[in-house]
């Protein structure tokens, strides 16, 4: 009869060495670490897995769809890393690092041509030098005036370009509102400020007017205000006019003429050079020359033989017979149709008022061509009657004017 004992598994030894099971006690921070490497280890292995894996080649079309379920999938595992407080956080766009880019196009602006060009046209400055612009007086000060030009910024006149000479009455000339017409001398500043002037348009004026009368051999009366070594001083409409004594009927006593009033013509213009010379010789061409008309048959003195040409003397005024206006024939040298001193008979083919200078012609005084030199007391005695037939001539170069 067996005898049980109690302690007979107590007292049971292990075979051979083995050392009896022990139960380990593992701390939940532990369990974090050993989870956390066991998680590292699993990553190292896929790693290597797809390092290891072969390379396929595939089309551009499938390497797009992979490229798109990739970046799907990356999404998909950013999701899966935030923990559960993230997930009751609100998502704040300043944490992240990410740079938002909007591309807009022209046709988000509803963009307008005509008003583009209008905004452009109203920045534009106002008054470029020489232009002519009509403004308003807004302002007036001791040393100048203020003209609204429509300009961002209004016009300043100096006092010394508000007119001619000098100006007395300055407050009461130029009143606020008065409107007139000025010329810009000095293109805008810094602030948008234009110069202008009232003397300077006037002037202009002035010169433009001279230049019209001067080709149009207009004569003019002139008062002389002064004189010097070289001639007598007038004004012209405001500008500075020069009358040397060489163009003077009698210039042995011209002090004389201060203060009294001569007829003139116009020598020369230049505004360019604001040069003004004037002639009363010539005035008494011109007084002439009015009485000719084209195609008037004429008779006159040869005072000069020239290569070119006879200078003929038609009572105070002379006239250019050109060598081209001779003969219809050929000639071998002018001296065998005319001489000095020698009176001839010629039609007047050009007046020119503004040069002061008549063109005569005898070769349409011919009947056929080198009859003038064949027989010239023929021509010169039948010129009368020949002038006629050229008249109708005349008549049309005339209106073809």
């Amino acid at each position: 009869m067996g005898v049980s004992n109690k302690n007979a598994q107590d007292n049971i030894q292990p075979k051979g060495n083995k050392k009896p099971l022990q139960v380990l006690h593992i701390s939940k921070k532990d369990s974090q670490e050993i989870n956390n490497e066991q998680t590292n280890l699993q990553e190292d292995i896929k790693k290597e897995n797809i390092a290891m894996k072969p390379q396929i080649i595939k089309d551009d079309s499938i390497n797009e769809i992979e490229d798109s379920n990739e970046k799907t999938e990356d999404f998909d595992i950013s999701q899966q890393d935030l923990n559960q407080k993230d997930l009751n956080r609100p998502f704040n766009f300043s944490e992240q690092n990410t740079d938002f880019k909007l591309e807009r196009t022209v046709d988000e602006f509803d963009f307008d041509e005509s008003a583009f060009l209008e905004a452009l046209n109203a920045n534009e400055p106002i008054g470029a030098t020489g232009e002519t612009i009509s403004g308003k007086v807004i302002a007036i000060e001791s040393d100048g005036l203020y003209v609204d030009i429509g300009g961002k910024a209004p016009g300043y006149m100096p006092k010394k370009e508000c007119g001619l000479g000098v100006i007395t009455n300055f407050k009461e000339k130029f009143s606020i509102g008065l409107e007139m017409e000025v010329l810009v001398i000095k293109e805008q500043n810094a602030d948008g400020m234009v110069t202008v002037s009232a003397r300077a348009l006037i002037l202009r004026q002035s010169w433009e007017k001279v230049s019209n009368s001067a080709k149009n051999g207009e004569l003019i009366n002139v008062l002389i205000n002064g004189f010097n070594r070289g001639g007598l001083t007038c004004d012209v409409d405001g500008l500075r006019g020069f009358i040397p004594r060489s163009q003077l009927e009698d210039g042995q006593d011209y002090q004389s003429f201060v203060g009294k009033t001569l007829k003139v013509a116009f020598l020369e213009v230049n505004p360019e050079s604001r040069k003004l010379v004037l002639s009363e010789k010539k005035a008494s061409l011109v007084s002439k020359l009015t009485s000719l008309e084209l195609g008037q048959l004429i008779e006159g003195e040869v005072l000069a033989v020239k290569p070119y040409g006879f200078f003929i003397d038609l009572g105070g005024a002379s006239g250019l017979l050109h060598q081209s206006s001779v003969t219809n024939g050929s000639i071998r040298s002018l001296r065998e149709v005319f001489r000095e001193g020698e009176m001839i008979k010629a039609l007047i083919s050009e007046i020119d008022l503004e040069k002061g200078r008549i063109g005569l012609n005898t070769a349409l005084l011919e009947n056929s061509a080198g009859e003038l030199i064949i027989d010239k007391q023929k021509v010169m005695q039948e010129a009368t009657e020949r002038a006629l037939k050229t008249k109708a001539l005349f008549d049309k170069k005339e209106q073809d004017k």
